[in-house]
């Protein structure tokens, strides 16, 4: 008998032939998670990622939360791997499944036998094992349509596993099938929702954030740092890069007209990133922009600031409403620290009366008015790095 940890893909069973390059990924993601949890082995088959631990202290609690993080994966559970007979699916298995049934009030047993060699049927598997069930926990009784705990028997090639509790995973894709984005991020509520929505349909994030010192203050860009390591939880490792913006935020109050600032300011902010993003081999920009939340996200804004890129930039909060966003900020535990009050560039030099419905054509003009390229270049080459790695110490670079 070992205890192990079972992970159920999700809809990497939907990608035909490129099914195993997906799954191949999500295994590496997994070794990579764990890596400071010790040493495991890891095999795959019927969609279904097997995590055994090579040593017997290992915390299985930690592991099983940190893959509930991992994209890719489903449900999950702990299970009782045992030898491939009636006798130790009937006897092995009852003391290990009392913590899930001495506080149930009914249960259901369910089998799927994969060797459809096994001697006895699924029917036969659930009767026999829910009598010997029931003979230990007298208090339940069975119910086949809701019952308070399901208990599962598969039956493998090799061996026979045992489980109950399923629990939800983080459900997407395995991070990096999709290619890489650089994501804008403010200490605000969106974006770091914007991150984790990309991070989920496969796309390996790197972010880049503005700071305008003495505008801006540190501990300003320490939250942004903050909420990089709270989002590299579902994400897995960022590459954070952190570019001076003083300069050109001046420059654009000198010679900008007012109601324009925010727009050709959020222009040179793309400009600036797109440079990044091609550096870093980066396909797109990923922004926390919702649908008329504030002017600069006005249908009229966001085309005069797409006109600035010439890559794709996707923008996952486009047609959520602030309180879906609050909501997932709330369960991906950015929320608490997006609300602290510490002002990033976005809110330096703010237009009383910002234009909401902007022309291009203006737009332009009033950018080009300036040579913005000089300052542009320096920003690029001045942007500092860091890496935040999941569950361990963050490298200055």
């Amino acid at each position: 008998m070992k205890e192990i940890i079972l992970c159920k893909f999700g809809e990497i069973a939907l990608k035909g032939l490129n099914k195993s390059t997906f799954e191949s990924v999500l295994v590496k993601n997994v070794k990579r998670r764990l890596r400071r949890y010790g040493s495991f082995e890891l095999w795959r088959a019927q969609s279904t990622l097997y995590v055994y631990p090579n040593s017997e202290d290992t915390d299985m609690d930690e592991v099983l939360e940190e893959l509930k993080h991992v994209f890719g994966i489903v449900k999950l559970c702990r299970a009782l791997e045992v030898e491939k007979s009636m006798e130790s699916i009937l006897r092995d298995p009852i003391e290990y499944l009392t913590d899930a049934l001495e506080d149930a009030k009914t249960f259901k047993v369910e089998a799927k036998r994969a060797d459809k060699q096994f001697p006895a049927k699924s029917p036969e598997i659930c009767a026999e094992l829910g009598g010997k069930l029931l003979e230990k926990f007298p208090h339940l009784t069975v119910d086949v349509k809701n019952p308070d705990v399901l208990v599962m028997v598969e039956i493998r090639e090799k061996h026979a596993f045992v489980h109950a509790q399923n629990i939800d995973g983080a459900g997407g894709l395995p991070i990096g099938t999709s290619g890489r984005g650089m994501l804008l991020l403010s200490g605000g509520i969106d974006s770091p929702v914007a991150g984790y929505m990309m991070a989920k349909r496969g796309v390996q994030l790197q972010a880049i954030h503005f700071e305008a010192p003495p505008y801006t203050s540190e501990r300003a860009r320490l939250k942004v740092e903050k909420l990089a390591e709270e989002i590299s939880a579902y994400c897995g490792d960022i590459a954070f890069h952190c570019v001076p913006f003083t300069d050109i935020q001046v420059a654009i109050r000198d010679n900008c007209p007012e109601e324009l600032f925010t727009i050709i300011m959020r222009r040179l902010m793309m400009e600036i990133a797109q440079r990044i993003c091609e550096r870093e081999t980066c396909s797109c920009l990923i922004t926390g922009e919702s649908m008329g939340q504030v002017a600069s996200q006005t249908m009229g804004a966001i085309v005069c600031t797409d006109a600035a890129c010439r890559m794709p930039v996707f923008r996952p909060c486009i047609g959520l409403d602030k309180s879906e966003i609050v909501k997932i900020a709330r369960d991906i535990g950015t929320f608490d620290t997006s609300i602290l009050p510490y002002e990033d560039c976005c809110t330096v030099f703010t237009p009383k009366h910002p234009k909401t419905k902007p022309q291009l054509d203006d737009v332009v003009k009033a950018q080009t008015s300036f040579d913005f390229e000089p300052m542009i270049a320096k920003a690029v080459e001045n942007t500092q790095f860091k890496l935040f790695r999941c569950g361990e110490e963050t490298v200055n670079l």
